[in-house]
């Protein structure tokens, strides 16, 4: 049988990568959004609310995925409210899939809040992490949407037969315009704004986080992980950290940062000076920014979500992810933290989305 992808989420950050590897690879590619837009060729795009399972239904009647890749989430203003839409979700996807007994593996995308704790308890001082995070240490006690997205998963595959993978990855720096959690584009557009206005490229975080070790997530990097674990035997029915391979302090990539944007750096100076607030009044001169430069019209808070990043980069502890687990199946692709960042910047520059 021809593989079938059904990418949910396709013009995210994750989405969108993992779109372009597929028909790189030959798959025939469906990309489900609520608002698509414009895609690269060979990804059939579909239009549908995951909320409602009427539409979504008409809208995938006539496509028979072999292998679904879930890559999305909405975010709600507390955690009961994220567990009860993304499970929600997640349940409305794979039961409308389940009438065409089509679906060979199900990928889904979560991340280190599964160790971390919800954003409501995100590596507070009273939730206590050890590192490197490791696939094998269970779940907190914390209520979390990622269990009740993964437990989804797991009943429908156990009603219907077809195998999974858990993705669990650390920041995801890659391009996307409206991403709810984008820390690459908003490091960019922040310090955008910085070279504009003339003042420091200002640490937002901690002093953990500043000095400590860290990593992150390339999207093309996690978009092989998740074509290998949906096409690799070993790999089926397992949870997977996945990360670029190296590790870094933030106290040593922030001045490489400064220096592409030609900027002068601030690091940590007795506390977090947050970009939230540091980026509030912002987006007059954003758009001052856009005029000027001829830039795309996108708004200030399409590009960033500095409240994702201070979350990130606010955290009380250094955070490194162990990918012991996939490396031993077979899974070696790696890729350079700083070439991610420099890559990324260098492309929003092309498409006119920075100056």
């Amino acid at each position: 049988m021809d593989r079938i992808a059904l990418v949910v989420g396709a013009t995210g950050l994750t989405g969108a990568s993992l779109t372009q590897e597929l028909v790189a690879d030959g798959w025939q590619t469906f990309g489900l959004a609520r608002k698509p837009k414009t895609s690269n060729d060979g990804v059939h795009l579909i239009t549908a609310d995951l909320l409602d399972q009427d539409k979504l239904k008409e809208a995938l009647k006539n496509i028979n995925p072999t292998h679904v890749f879930i890559t999305t989430w909405m975010r709600k203003d507390t955690e009961a409210e994220n567990i009860l839409f993304n499970g929600s979700m997640v349940r409305n996807l794979l039961e409308v899939l389940s009438e065409k007994k089509t679906v060979e593996h199900v990928a889904l995308v979560t991340g280190l809040k599964h160790y971390l704790g919800p954003f409501e308890a995100f590596a507070s001082k009273d939730n206590f992490i050890v590192t490197p995070l490791r696939e094998e240490q269970p779940r907190l006690s914390f209520p979390n949407f990622y269990y009740a997205q993964e437990d989804e998963v797991y009943n429908a595959a156990q009603r219907d037969g077809f195998s999974w993978s858990i993705h669990r990855p650390h920041t995801v720096i890659g391009k996307a315009v409206g991403n709810l959690m984008n820390m690459g584009t908003t490091l960019a557009v922040y310090a955008s704004i910085c070279k504009h206005k003339g003042q420091k490229f200002i640490w937002p975080g901690s002093e953990a986080q500043w000095n400590g070790i860290s990593d992150v997530t390339d999207a093309g990097l996690l978009a092989k992980q998740l074509i290998w674990a949906a096409t690799t035997k070993e790999a089926k029915n397992k949870a997977f950290n996945v990360v670029n391979g190296d590790i870094f302090r933030w106290n040593w990539l922030w001045e490489r940062i400064a220096k592409y944007f030609d900027i002068e750096s601030e690091g940590f100076k007795g506390s977090a000076k947050v970009l939230e607030k540091q980026m509030r009044d912002d987006n007059i001169v954003w758009d001052a920014l856009v005029k000027r430069h001829g830039l795309e019209e996108n708004s200030l808070y399409q590009l960033a979500s500095p409240w994702h990043t201070d979350l990130d980069l606010g955290r009380p502890i250094e955070v490194m992810t162990d990918m012991s687990n996939s490396r031993r199946l077979g899974f070696r692709e790696y890729q350079n933290t700083e070439e991610s960042f420099m890559n990324l910047f260098d492309r929003l520059r092309e498409e006119k989305i920075i100056p």
